[in-house]
């Protein structure tokens, strides 16, 4: 097990970020919408595993009942039909790879604003499939450590075909292959984890100086100031 968690830090303090709160609610009323149109208008999360994830994430980042309803209700009622999930592919400081998940009605502005962004920040735009292949697209699963126990955690590891497990002072990240996320309600039984989602792993990650990681972290601030950008991935260690 590794000792600590990127992912994980990076997490927490998106969500402890209050002054961006409004600001990542939009985003997920976005993908709200989406999970909603694309699984054929379905609203009930039981019967709809792409809303029932996205339900669980907007729950992280503690967005009200009642505003993750107005989503699913304003989509259930057909707006936001011309909105899309795209990732977007850039490269950092130091050669690092950005994988750049947004939600958009208008992809050419998207990518437009993107291209800004990464060129003004010492970055730049990469064409399809220039970055993508650096990485694996995974589900991952936390837990808590008054959840489960090392061993629980390493049963459930290979039980869900996990490839990578971090553990940090507060629980354990698991990694296992995307096909499996409709599996883990199956396998963790009555234990409800703190977060599942999809995630873009590196597969191998690249060693940064202080400088480029610096720089590159606020390229990323600044990716992620855009509306229409929800998630950012990177290749650096």
């Amino acid at each position: 097990m590794s000792g600590h968690s990127k992912w994980a830090q990076i997490k927490r303090q998106k969500a402890s970020n209050d002054q961006q709160r409004s600001h990542e609610f939009s985003k997920m009323s976005r993908l709200i919408t989406i999970a909603v149109h694309e699984g054929g208008g379905i609203t009930d999360s039981d019967k709809n595993f792409k809303l029932r994830l996205t339900i669980e994430r907007a729950k992280y980042i503690n967005m009200p009942k009642d505003t993750i309803q107005r989503a699913i209700d304003k989509a259930a009622g057909g707006e936001g039909t011309q909105i899309k999930e795209i990732i977007y592919e850039g490269f950092g400081h130091g050669g690092v790879g950005l994988l750049i998940a947004a939600t958009t009605d208008n992809s050419n502005r998207t990518h437009a604003e993107i291209k800004q962004v990464l060129e003004k920040n010492g970055g730049k735009i990469a064409g399809q499939n220039a970055v993508a292949h650096l990485f694996q697209r995974c589900g991952v699963v936390v837990f808590s450590r008054d959840q489960m126990n090392e061993q629980d955690a390493l049963e459930f590891t290979e039980k869900i075909g996990a490839f990578d497990i971090e553990e940090d002072k507060e629980g354990y990240i698991i990694y296992f292959p995307f096909e499996r996320l409709g599996k883990i309600r199956e396998i963790a039984g009555d234990i409800n984890p703190n977060e599942v989602d999809v995630f873009y792993k590196a597969l191998v990650p690249m060693k940064m100086d202080n400088s480029d990681i610096e720089k590159n972290d606020r390229l990323i601030e600044r990716l992620e100031s855009l509306e229409d950008v929800h998630n950012i991935y990177t290749s650096a260690e």
